[in-house]
């Protein structure tokens, strides 16, 4: 019998359009993550990609990017019943965010075993004392996601050791 996955065809058609932002990003020389902000209709309402360097700013994350987008379009600044999709595990910052946000639900795909704050070095959603807690799916396009990151961090350290 075969393994249920625990993520919807819908799930993997907006990590597909997640990984366009973040082909966007690597484009650019960031590093590639994408994000997207969908309600519960299936309506995009926000769109992200990693803008720390060319924002000179920390906190300008894809999910960062996005939510911020799709607050400013729904005009306000909690999203219940939306859903982030976004190409690598979520940092504490970006999780913390989307928690004060009243998110239905995140859906990542790459695990990040660094800095991964859904389960990959600290599960901040699961704890107990929060006042809200989000659903939290992982892995859903995973290879194509970490393989773009894999190439991004090949090619930036080829470049160091040229130069």
């Amino acid at each position: 019998m075969a393994a249920v996955q625990p993520w919807t065809a819908q799930d993997v058609s907006f990590m597909e359009r997640a990984l366009e932002q973040a082909r966007a990003a690597y484009d650019i020389g960031e590093v590639p993550v994408g994000a997207l902000v969908v309600s519960a209709q299936g309506d995009i309402l926000g769109r992200g990609f990693n803008r720390t360097i060319i924002d000179h700013d920390p906190t300008a994350h894809a999910e960062i990017v996005a939510l911020r987008s799709a607050a400013r379009a729904l005009e306000n600044y909690r999203l219940p019943g939306i859903t982030v999709y976004v190409t690598l595990e979520p940092c504490v910052m970006c999780i913390g965010a989307m928690l004060h946000a009243r998110l239905a639900r995140v859906v990542f795909g790459a695990y990040d075993p660094k800095t991964g704050a859904c389960g990959s070095v600290l599960d901040i959603g699961s704890v107990p004392k929060l006042n809200h807690h989000t659903s939290v799916t992982g892995g859903v396009l995973a290879e194509p996601c970490g393989d773009l990151l894999r190439r991004f961090f090949r090619e930036r350290r080829s470049k160091e050791s040229a130069a």
